[in-house]
């Protein structure tokens, strides 16, 4: 393969993965603003579960039971977590990591957009 074909080669790869991060961009963004919504409610729920002062007086199931928005918003918060949405929110890093990983073998590196550089040695 002469240097031509190699830089050809080169730039395809990178973007294609430039490509593909970019894709994963508006889901990730999405799984991203769902997280922060369902933490913000558990957090918020959590906080108005703590300060009743009724909490303290009842059993752990029925202070639960009294307090449907936090028990829903914390089952919520568990499943999404069970899913993985703890993969999805950063899924883009993840692959950029990977990629760096064989990257190196060739004295390469990308960020985390994907554009690929040669390193100096």
């Amino acid at each position: 393969m002469n240097s031509l074909e190699q830089a050809e080669d080169l730039k395809a790869f990178e973007r294609r993965l430039t490509e593909y991060i970019h894709c994963l961009q508006p889901a990730t963004g999405r799984w991203r603003m769902l997280l922060i919504v369902v933490s913000v409610c558990t957090a918020t729920g959590a906080w108005n579960w703590l300060i009743d002062p009724e909490t303290q007086k009842v059993s752990f199931f029925t202070s639960l039971w009294n307090h449907p928005f936090f028990t829903i918003s914390c089952i919520t918060l568990i499943g999404l977590f069970f899913a993985g949405i703890h993969k999805r929110v950063v899924a883009p890093s993840i692959i950029a990591a990977r990629c760096r990983t064989v990257l190196a073998e060739y004295n390469m590196s990308c960020d985390d957009v994907s554009i690929v550089y040669v390193r100096k040695l």
